[in-house]
């Protein structure tokens, strides 16, 4: 399954880094973060629970970008 969310980023360099951790979180088969677009797609390994992986995209995210954040469409 794969989804599409709108990201609120500062910069590219962030968006590479948050595309990194995403790609790093359990559950996450692909991604890519656009930062021209602010969006963020994700593929999702078979049989996941998206929300919950989600959470934990978010958390992995905050790592690198400390006040990221990533909206539901």
């Amino acid at each position: 399954m794969k989804k599409t969310y709108a990201i609120d980023v500062d910069c590219a360099n962030c968006a590479n880094k948050m595309e990194e951790a995403t790609k790093k979180t359990e559950g996450v088969k692909d991604a890519t973060v656009n930062f021209m677009t602010l969006k963020m797609k994700v593929e999702f390994e078979d049989g996941v629970d998206e929300k919950t992986v989600m959470k934990e995209v978010l958390k992995n995210c905050r790592k690198v970008e400390s006040d990221c954040e990533i909206f539901y469409e």
